[in-house]
Formats: C-alpha cells, sequence, structure tokens
C-alpha cells in the first residue's frame, strides 16, 4: 500500500505561484501515470495534468502555459509548479497515482487564489 501526501498549497494573490509537491510513501516507479486533480466547491474532480513514467505529460486546456507537471523517480515525488494564479484556480488539489488496476489518492491540499 502507498500512501500519497500532499503539500505546498495555501493562499495566492491572482498572479501568483504556488508549487505542490506529493510525496510517495513507497517506489513510484511503477506508477503510471501520475498526476494532479482538482476539485472546486460544488464541482465535479477535475484532471489538472498527468505525467507518464517515461515523462510524457498532459493538461487540462484551463491551465496549459501556466502549469507544469514534473516527477522524480529516484526521491518518490511528483510536483505540479503553477504560475499566473487565477480565482478559478482555487480548489482542492489531489495527487493521484495509478499502479496496475489500483488507484491511489492524496488527502488534498488546499489552493485559494484570491482577486
Amino acid at each position: 500500500q502507498v500512501q500519497l501526501v500532499e503539500s505546498g498549497g495555501g493562499l495566492v494573490q491572482a498572479g501568483g505561484s504556488l508549487r505542490l509537491s506529493c510525496a510517495a510513501s513507497g517506489s513510484i516507479i511503477s506508477m503510471d501515470p501520475m498526476g494532479w486533480y482538482r476539485q472546486a466547491p460544488g464541482k465535479q474532480r477535475e484532471l489538472v495534468a498527468v505525467i507518464t513514467r517515461g515523462g510524457d505529460t498532459n493538461y487540462a486546456d484551463s491551465v496549459k502555459g501556466r502549469f507544469t507537471i514534473s516527477r522524480v523517480n529516484a526521491k518518490n515525488t511528483v510536483s505540479l509548479q503553477m504560475n499566473s494564479l487565477k480565482p478559478e484556480d482555487t480548489a482542492v488539489y489531489y495527487c493521484n497515482g495509478v499502479w496496475g488496476s489500483r488507484n491511489y489518492w492524496g488527502q488534498g491540499t488546499q489552493v485559494t487564489v484570491s482577486s
């Protein structure tokens, strides 16, 4: 059983930046893909960005050009660099990892962007 723990959330003004990190309790080298999702109040959880074991990435249209996902398998971490933040980016952000048929989730970290 692998646990994922997010950190780095907080309150930031519009136009600012935050870096989210996800630390795994075990090796992530077999997790494919890993990603970040978010859920705003009253809305469904949505994909933000994913990264494969080989480093291929995919982003939601709403964050393309502003967010960057990365992973360091040797350190069992996945990060999300968020720039030019907008109020509509406000949500709880969740780290996700897929290992075979199993889906692992972190507990989430709150990101609040003030206007």
